[in-house]
C-alpha cells in the first residue's frame, strides 16, 4: 500500500477542526515533502519523524514521501502531527499492517527516542474527537485533560511502539478515566486580614454579584491579599464552568494540570504585559490573560504602571465577555467572562493622604498620575474602594475577622438567588432586566438621581450602580431594593 490516511486535529480558537493526513509513497529520489501550509515547527517534524522511526527499530522509506495535511488552507501549527505522520509513513510502507485506522484520530508530538510528549489543546481535540464518535490515542501525559470529556474514549499511549502493537492487535492501550473531579481546591483565607472592614465588605459584595473591583491606596495596606483572596469567597465552579475554564487553560503555553480542575483562575499579569499578552494574538492565534481568566480573577497591580494603550483593550471583553481576535490568515473567538480587580497608589510616591504626611506630590503630578486611566475605562468598573493604611497599634490588637468559608456561604446565597431569579450574576444583567428587578421606590430613585447629577454619572455608571444595589439586597436576603441598598452602591463610585 503506498497511500495511508489518517486523521489527527488542528486548533482554531477553541475549535479542533478534523486535519486528514495522507502518506503517498513514490518512486524517484529520496526525499520528505510536507504540504497543506504547515508553520515552522510542522516542518520540523520530518527530523522527528526520520529520527524516531529510527530509533524505534523502523526504517524510513528511501523512496519520495508527500505529507498532506487536509484542508490545504487551514495554517498547521505546533508538533500534535509527528505521531500522524509517522503511522501513516508506516502504513503506506507495509512495515505496519492495520485494519480499522479510519476508526482513530492521533495527536503526539515525538522524541527522537520514540517517547510521545504531550501537546497543546487536548481537551478541545477530545471533544471533537468524541463528536465525531472516534477513539482518541494521545500522549499519557495528556489523558486526565482530554477524559473530562466523559463520553469521549482515550487511549493514551507512552511510545510510538505502543501505538503500532495496538494497531497491529498485538497489545491493547487500556482506556482512560479521568481522575480530576476529586481534587481538593485551596485559596488563601480572609482570616489573614486584620481590620479592613469596608474593604472586605465591598470584597464580599464583588464576590456575591461578580462585579469588577478598583482599590486603590498606600503601599502595604493588604490591596494584593485582598485581591487573592477574592477567588475563595466566590461559589464553587459548575461542570460546565471548569470544563470550559480547563479548555482555555488546555491552550496555553503553560497548559493544564489535574490539580486545577475546578479551581477559579487567578491571573495576575506584570505591569510591563503587552496589548497581545493580555488579549491573546498571534500568527495562528493563542488565548490572552482575559481569556486564561475566564471564570475566573484578572488582578491587575500597580495599574496606572500599564501602558494606557494595553488598559484600552479591556473595555470590549469587559462588556461582551469574549475576545476576537482577527488576523491575514485566519479568526479566533475566544471567552473572556473574568472578574477584574485593579490595585494602584493614590500618587506616584504612594503616600497621598497618608497620615505621617509623606506625600511630597504636587496636585498636578497626583492628577497626571490618575489621569492614566481613561475615563470609559473607570467607567465600566463597579466598585472603587480606598483602602487606607492601618497604625501598627490598631494593628496588633485587632482580632480576626471572618474566613473565607463563612463569607462564601453568604456569597454562595446570594448567587443562588440570582440564579433563580434571572439565570445570571447581576453584573451581567442588561437593560430590561434592570427595570424589571431593580425597580426602586420614590425616595432611593430620588437619591441616585441626585447623586447621579452631583457626580456627573454616565448611564452606564448609573447602571452599575443598580446592579450593585442588587447584589446588596441579595446579601440581605431581600427581594425589594431598599434606601440603603442604593445608598451602599453609591459609595462604591466615589473613590477616585
Amino acid at each position: 500500500m503506498a497511500l495511508a490516511v489518517l486523521y489527527s486535529r488542528a486548533l482554531a480558537g477553541l475549535h479542533a477542526p478534523l486535519v486528514t493526513v495522507e502518506v503517498h509513497l513514490a518512486n524517484g529520489l529520496p526525499s520528505f515533502t510536507l504540504v497543506g501550509l504547515p508553520e515552522a515547527e510542522v516542518k520540523e517534524s520530518r527530523d522527528r519523524v526520520r529520527a524516531a522511526l529510527q530509533t524505534a527499530g523502523f526504517e524510513l522509506p528511501a523512496r519520495r514521501i508527500t505529507v498532506n495535511l487536509a484542508p490545504a488552507d487551514l495554517p498547521k501549527e505546533s508538533g500534535r502531527f509527528d505521531l500522524p505522520i509517522a503511522l501513516g509513513i508506516l502504513l503506506a510502507s507495509g512495515q505496519l499492517q492495520a485494519d480499522g485506522v479510519e476508526h482513530y484520530e492521533f495527536a503526539g508530538e515525538l522524541a527522537l527516542t520514540g517517547q510521545l510528549r504531550p501537546i497543546r489543546g487536548a481537551l478541545a481535540m477530545a471533544l471533537a474527537t468524541q463528536t465525531a464518535g472516534r477513539q482518541f490515542i494521545l500522549p499519557r501525559d495528556n489523558a486526565d485533560e482530554a477524559a473530562l470529556v466523559r463520553e469521549a474514549q482515550i487511549l493514551p499511549a507512552d511510545t510510538l511502539l505502543a501505538v503500532c502493537a495496538h494497531l497491529n492487535g498485538r497489545e491493547r492501550l487500556p482506556g482512560w478515566q479521568g481522575q480530576a473531579q476529586g481534587v481538593a481546591r485551596h485559596y488563601p483565607d480572609l482570616r489573614d486580614i486584620k481590620g479592613q472592614a469596608q474593604a472586605k465588605r465591598a470584597l464580599e459584595v464583588a464576590a456575591a454579584g461578580q462585579h469588577s473591583l478598583l482599590l486603590f491606596g498606600p503601599p502595604g495596606t493588604g490591596k494584593s491579599m485582598l485581591a487573592q483572596r477574592l477567588p475563595g469567597l466566590l461559589p464553587p465552579m459548575s461542570e460546565q464552568e471548569a470544563l470550559e475554564a480547563a479548555m482555555v487553560q488546555s491552550l496555553g503555553s503553560g497548559g493544564w494540570q489535574a490539580r486545577h480542575w475546578g479551581q477559579r483562575p487567578y491571573r495576575d499579569p506584570h505591569h510591563s504585559a503587552s496589548s497581545v499578552a493580555l488579549v491573546g494574538g498571534g500568527s495562528s492565534p493563542r488565548p490572552g490573560e482575559v481569556s486564561l481568566a475566564h471564570h475566573g480573577i484578572l488582578f491587575l497591580d500597580e495599574l496606572p504602571e500599564f501602558d494606557r494603550k494595553v488598559l484600552e483593550v479591556l473595555r470590549e471583553p469587559l462588556e461582551a465577555g469574549r475576545i476576537t481576535i482577527s488576523r491575514a490568515a485566519q479568526q479566533a473567538d475566544f471567552p473572556a467572562r473574568f472578574q477584574l480587580v485593579a490595585a494602584m497608589n493614590p500618587c506616584p510616591c504612594g503616600y497621598h493622604g497618608h497620615p505621617s504626611g509623606r506625600c511630597r506630590c504636587t496636585p498636578d503630578q497626583v492628577q497626571r498620575y490618575r489621569g492614566r486611566l481613561s475615563g470609559p475605562l473607570l467607567d465600566r468598573i463597579d466598585l472603587t474602594l480606598e483602602v487606607p493604611s492601618v497604625p501598627p497599634e490598631q494593628l496588633a490588637a485587632m482580632p480576626d475577622g471572618e474566613s473565607s468559608e463563612a463569607v462564601q456561604q453568604r456569597v454562595a446565597q446570594a448567587h443562588a438567588r440570582q440564579q433563580q431569579r434571572q439565570g445570571m450574576p447581576n453584573a451581567r444583567l442588561g437593560s430590561r432586566e434592570l427595570e424589571q428587578f431593580c425597580v426602586l421606590d420614590p425616595t432611593a430613585q430620588n437619591m441616585l438621581t441626585q447623586a447621579s447629577q452631583r457626580l456627573n454619572l454616565s448611564a452606564r455608571a448609573y447602571h452599575r450602580i443598580l446592579r450593585v444595589a442588587r447584589t446588596v439586597a441579595d446579601l440581605a436576603g431581600r427581594d425589594a431594593l431598599q434606601v440603603t441598598d442604593v445608598a451602599e452602591a453609591i459609595q462604591y463610585r466615589r473613590g477616585l
